[in-house]
């Protein structure tokens, strides 16, 4: 395990004034100061809710103050790998909804794309505005050692976590106003004016004038909720609900006290399948009737794009070094972690034989959920993973148990090592308009050696410096 803050027994360079800092606190001060961050935390309504094993009760989520460092040389590989896979991501999604070079080119398997649950028919042959499918995407990076980030998975449809980056760092500033005055560190709190930018840049073909843009959420009961007000108060845009819009010969409307009021863009937060109850699925309480039809004759954009979830799609993430090559002539900025594929017999085998040893995920899972971490499991849950290996193998794949680095976290009044992960918040727009603030959220493991970071089951987040140069 690499911990971010030593290297052998001397703290790292970046770390020097936060442990002179940290280490000078008296452990009353530690204690006053969470309850604090906690009470601004329930003041400001940074909430996320979990829906597991009937519980759907909604949670502070946990906030440690030690806070993670990057220097401005490490952020700049991690930026400039991050952008270069959000590009290649974008080129990939329009490439195999139009001419589909990459499969003639044997890069990857038909059978990866057209079986895929994620990829939608029914955007085969349409134009998104400017090429890009996927404008928000938040990449989870691991640390393994002193020089190396790691990429463990993209999220390319509805990412979630920027709203606890920018809490996160507002906290830190209302509580230690003095270290932002110790240390000089890049801001994240313009992200949602880079977000309206970017946003901005991709109207849809039937707009003429700045465009109306809205985010569509499935309402107060979902998990990221909180995040999707705050984004559309950051914003000054209006947040709404499926029954607030409604479309008339073509063109998408908002309902307002003033009478009907057109939509150009809509950053939507609901899944593909719930966008549009006439297309999609007809259950769907939550979408928009029309909207589809709506979007396909270039009168709103929606972003990200229906169908940009297979860049997401775990099969494909193994391909990303392929895709980036193909599409950009480049080498990998940063590099995937090593992953089996067990829809190839022979890494089917070798999973199955050191199942023990390995961490097991469905291709379509998310938030720690639908995974085996061997060296947890029971051997009956093994058993149960391995069966369901053998049945379906194109739904699984394989990596290894990675150390995480570590950061500090305040732990009984004291410093103890925890891992960590990052996902930062790439934004591409068009024409060239591409955004990548300095930071993201670096979510952490509460207990001990866990290496579970999701809030849902049980981590918790930390303010990300980048420093400036």
């Amino acid at each position: 395990m690499f911990n971010e803050v030593y290297n052998k027994d001397k703290i790292r360079i970046p770390y020097l004034k936060i442990m002179d800092w940290a280490n000078s606190l008296p452990k009353n001060i530690i204690v006053k100061k969470k309850n604090e961050a906690e009470n601004l935390f329930k003041k400001i309504g940074i909430t996320f809710s979990v829906y597991n094993n009937f519980d759907t009760s909604e949670r502070l989520i946990p906030f440690d103050m030690f806070p993670r460092i990057l220097t401005s040389l490490e952020w700049k590989r991690i930026s400039r790998g991050i952008l270069q896979r959000s590009i290649a991501i974008n080129a990939f999604i329009n490439d195999i909804y139009h001419s589909a070079e990459i499969i003639k080119a044997k890069i990857i398997p038909e059978k990866l794309i057209y079986n895929n649950p994620a990829y939608e028919i029914k955007m085969v042959g349409f134009k998104v505005p400017k090429n890009i499918y996927s404008p928000i995407i938040g990449t989870d990076i691991i640390r393994t050692n002193e020089k190396d980030f790691k990429v463990l998975e993209d999220n390319c449809r509805t990412p979630s976590g920027v709203s606890y980056m920018i809490e996160n760092r507002e906290i830190m500033m209302r509580m230690f106003p003095e270290l932002f005055e110790t240390l000089k560190v890049e801001t994240v709190e313009n992200y949602p004016s880079y977000l309206l930018e970017i946003l901005k840049s991709l109207p849809p073909k039937n707009c003429s004038k700045e465009p109306n843009i809205v985010i569509l959420t499935p309402g107060s009961l979902n998990s990221a909720y909180y995040e999707h007000s705050f984004l559309a108060d950051m914003m000054g845009i209006e947040l709404v609900q499926g029954s607030d819009l409604f479309v008339d010969e073509g063109i998408t409307y908002m309902k307002t006290t003033k009478g009907p009021e057109k939509v150009d863009i809509i950053y939507r937060r609901i899944d593909d399948q719930f966008i549009d109850p006439i297309t999609f699925d007809e259950t769907s309480l939550i979408g928009v009737p029309g909207l589809f039809d709506s979007y396909k004759t270039g009168n709103v954009n929606i972003c990200s794009a229906p169908g940009s979830g297979i860049a997401d799609d775990k099969a494909i993430y193994t391909y990303m070094p392929e895709i980036i090559k193909f599409y950009m002539g480049e080498e990998a900025v940063l590099e995937n972690v090593k992953t089996w594929r067990c829809y190839i017999e022979s890494e089917k085998k070798y999973v199955i034989e050191n199942i023990d040893k390995l961490v097991v995920k469905e291709v379509h899972g998310s938030g720690g959920y639908g995974m085996l971490i061997g060296t947890k499991a029971s051997k009956n849950q093994m058993e149960i993973f391995k069966k369901k290996i053998k049945s379906d193998p194109d739904n699984f794949i394989a990596q290894p148990i990675m150390s995480l680095s570590s950061v500090p976290i305040f732990s009984k009044k004291i410093l103890s090592p925890r891992h960590v992960d990052l996902r930062p918040f790439c934004l591409i727009g068009g024409n060239r308009k591409n955004k990548l603030v300095s930071g993201g959220l670096t979510r952490v493991a509460l207990k001990e050696n866990s290496l579970i970071v999701n809030s849902s089951q049980g981590g918790g987040v930390k303010d990300t410096w980048v420093l400036a140069e």
